[in-house]
């Protein structure tokens, strides 16, 4: 057996696609046009490129974008007024604060300062707390664009087990909440494992839905995966590579030539969950832009 690969490049350009077509439909008949604020401190250069690409994505969709960066020496207090004034920005409908942040700031306190329906990282406290009980809320990008490969590739959810590697508040806990959910995509029997899980593979090997969000390469092997799994790599992690112009290269919390012979589906790191992340990010900024609309 030799797993399919599920292009989240490839999705995310279709799903792109249908977003910049919502984005003119919702602007010529309502003059609404979808607006998303990002605030970026200090110069992290993973950070700056992600907000580059979040730039980008925003332009070719159709929608407004406005960028404030500070410098690594901004204090809580400064990125919390900025929250606050693109609170106050009409023009905005979500707001997105790049993390991490420089050192001796609460990010908790600044994610908590986003109003929440402007919250279109899911990540306040009230739309984490709607997404457990089932209300309507900002779904957390990259758990959502998770749902979605899944979704879209047609596997089913009903009554299968998925196991989660990773407990993280960004991505292990929401998707395990959204798989369990009653909802498309959800209704699954959900396994978390973690860093205090004792005898990892014993849990991996029984899931049909393997999310794997560990954080660190290699975690999972086809050893540790039941044959015919559907298996979602999350992790990116660089790897010295002396081989490459870099120094290193990139890959996924999962051993990928190992799980590929044992996979029916699997996520390839790059080009896989990533592409997904940004593409929810303009879907909730959409429709956060179509609720302001609904409302006028």
């Amino acid at each position: 057996m030799s797993a399919t690969l599920l292009d989240g490049k490839k999705l995310a350009a279709e799903m792109r696609a249908e977003i910049a077509a919502e984005v003119a439909r919702l602007k010529t008949e309502t003059g609404v046009q979808p607006g998303l604020g990002v605030i970026l401190a200090g110069e992290n250069p993973a950070s700056l490129s992600y907000v580059t690409a979040k730039e980008k994505a925003c332009a070719e969709a159709g929608m407004f974008s406005r960028e404030v960066r500070l410098p690594g020496t901004a204090t809580q207090q400064d990125v919390v007024a900025v929250v606050q004034e693109m609170n106050r920005d009409a023009r905005l409908h979500g707001i997105l604060v790049q993390l991490p942040l420089p050192k001796g700031i609460d990010e908790r306190a600044v994610i908590d300062a986003i109003l929440p329906e402007k919250d279109v990282d899911g990540f306040t406290p009230v739309n984490a707390g709607r997404m457990l009980i089932g209300e309507t809320c900002f779904l957390p990008c990259t758990p959502h664009g998770i749902i979605q490969m899944l979704l879209r590739a047609g596997v089913e959810t009903r009554g299968r087990h998925a196991v989660v590697v990773g407990r993280s508040n960004i991505v292990g806990k929401p998707v395990a909440q959204l798989l369990a959910r009653k909802a498309p995509g959800g209704d699954a029997t959900v396994t978390i494992c973690h860093t205090g899980t004792k005898d990892l593979a014993s849990f991996t090997k029984t899931a049909d839905i393997l999310i794997v969000a560990a954080g660190h390469a290699d975690t999972i092997d086809g050893s540790m995966v039941k044959p015919g799994a559907v298996v979602i790599d999350v992790g990116v992690n660089r790897v010295p590579d002396a081989t490459k112009p870099r120094g290193y290269r990139l890959c996924g919390d999962v051993d990928f030539d190992s799980v590929k012979e044992v996979a029916s589906l699997l996520t390839p790191v790059p080009g896989g969950v990533g592409p997904m992340t940004i593409t929810m990010l303009l879907f909730n900024t959409l429709e956060a832009a179509k609720r302001t609309a609904a409302a006028m």
